[in-house]
């Protein structure tokens, strides 16, 4: 079951109520890219991580960006899809101060020493010292936004409100507003999703609030000298084809940085355990480390692969999804077969087709070859872990066993114990798949099961053996 999204927790008692007493406390106000900076220069001090929760880019995008914040500059993230820019972004606002005072009542988050509202001064002007005041959560200052082609002006900064207007309210009144997103999170971190795709006359609606500060609402005299950090994402092939950030808009922007997919497999292997959701059908699940290490490296190889449109990426979320599955067809088995614990094997790979399909572009010669296409990753994925973390002393005594028309049965629906058995017929396959599983003096069945089938596998890519598939069976069998 999803966990509960988290509740805003209350303000801690013994803060100030009202403006004296918020004045007689010492606390004084700082723009937002000042508090970011004070709080991200104490964490780079004590050595702590800036972000939390994203992995791969503490020597290549941390750096930027905490030169980004030091410098107090808007940020814009470049990167292909399924890079943790989303992610990344809201980890900034562990930035921000816990607590923030604003005047009770305030639509725009108003400093009650500098209030930008027409409510908030008068109020701030009428009541002095007594003026009320709440605070607000860190959590409760960032506003997001993903961009679509009919996202309007109104939608971010603003506009007239008929309800207000009928109400009685003048047009020319700044109380008939109805204030957009921008302006809501005054004082705090506004993002943009997908810049590229928002409308170049919306954009323009964008250029005060990076340069001037301040936001002007069509119709009326009014500035509100807002106080935010502005922060977006775009997909590269967006920053240049179907959409553009116009040029006036990118020179506002103080930082650009270039995000990226996991350099190595290692780290993907790391994402994608932390990540995933494994079903919970009352079994232990016992992912070996070289089938996890596979499922990453298939995307690891996609990245680079002629035969998929790389422009379009091939996000994360793909070794995320595919471990899920891969241990979701164990899990299938053990329950079929009543085995006590699910560990994923080589023929469990092939589940994986189904998962990855829809996360990945085939080029349009490979159009309609789109499982083939897959199976060969899978392949070259498994070959590529066999040769780092299998060194067999005697591979021509284990070749050797094949001889006399021995034959090999795998498959996802076997049980381990069909496994087992071939070790009594041709012990030279214990050893290495023993040393392969781990597995000492205590017998484990599945773990020599999946150790087994993945040797046999590497056997046959690396042309010691044959393999005769159908759908998720396969045989091996000597080459000669």
């Amino acid at each position: 079951m999803a966990a509960s999204p988290a509740l805003t927790p209350f303000p801690p008692a013994g803060l100030p109520r009202t403006l004296g007493e918020l004045l007689a406390s010492g606390w004084t106000s700082v723009p937002v890219a000042e508090e970011m900076r004070r709080n991200a220069s104490a964490l780079i001090a004590a050595g702590q991580p800036l972000v939390s929760g994203v992995l791969g880019f503490e020597d290549t995008v941390v750096p930027q960006l905490e030169n980004a914040l030091l410098a107090g500059h808007d940020v814009i993230l470049l990167g292909e899809r399924g890079q943790a820019k989303t992610r990344l972004i809201r980890s900034l606002v562990n930035l921000l101060d816990e607590w923030l005072p604003v005047v009770a009542g305030s639509e725009l988050n108003d400093d009650p020493t500098q209030p930008v509202s027409r409510f908030a001064r008068v109020r701030v002007a009428e009541e002095g010292d007594s003026t009320p005041i709440d605070w607000i959560h860190r959590s409760d200052r960032y506003g997001e936004k993903l961009a679509t082609p009919d996202t309007s002006i109104a939608d971010l900064i603003g506009e007239v409100d008929p309800i207000k207007v009928a109400e009685g309210r003048y047009l020319s009144d700044e109380l008939a507003l109805h204030y957009g997103l921008v302006p809501r999170v005054n004082r705090g971190i506004f993002a943009i999703n997908e810049l590229p795709d928002l409308a170049e006359r919306i954009q323009v609606g964008l250029l005060n609030v990076l340069e001037e500060r301040d936001v002007q609402i069509r119709g009326h005299r009014i500035r509100l000298p807002l106080d935010i950090v502005l922060v977006a994402t775009a997909n590269p092939e967006d920053y240049t084809n179907r959409g553009r950030i116009i040029t006036p808009l990118k020179d506002r922007f103080g930082a650009q940085i270039r995000t990226h997919y996991p350099l190595d497999t290692a780290t993907e292997v790391t994402i994608m355990r932390s990540e995933a959701v494994l079903p919970e059908a009352g079994l232990p699940i016992t992912v070996p480390d070289y089938l996890a290490e596979v499922v990453a490296e298939m995307s690891q190889l996609a990245r680079r692969s002629p035969h998929l449109n790389q422009r379009s990426g091939v996000s994360v979320r793909l070794s995320i999804a595919n471990y899920e599955t891969v241990v979701a067809n164990a899990v299938r088995r053990a329950l079929r077969t009543g085995e006590p614990v699910a560990v994923p094997r080589v023929s469990d790979l092939g589940a994986m087709i189904t998962s990855t399909q829809g996360k990945i572009e085939v080029e349009a010669l490979e159009e309609g070859h789109e499982a083939e296409v897959v199976a060969q990753l899978i392949a070259a994925a498994v070959l590529s872990v066999f040769r780092r973390r299998v060194t067999l002393e005697d591979p021509g005594a284990i070749v050797g066993a094949f001889d006399h028309e021995m034959v090999v049965h795998a498959g996802d629906d076997l049980p381990s114990a069909e496994y087992l058995a071939v070790f009594r017929d041709m012990p030279e396959l214990e050893p290495p798949s023993r040393a392969l599983a781990g597995v000492g003096t205590e017998e484990s069945p599945a773990l020599l099961a999946a150790a087994l089938e993945f040797l046999l596998e590497g056997l046959h890519l690396t042309k010691r053996l044959n393999k005769d598939a159908s759908g998720p069976r396969a045989l091996y069998r000597s080459r000669k």
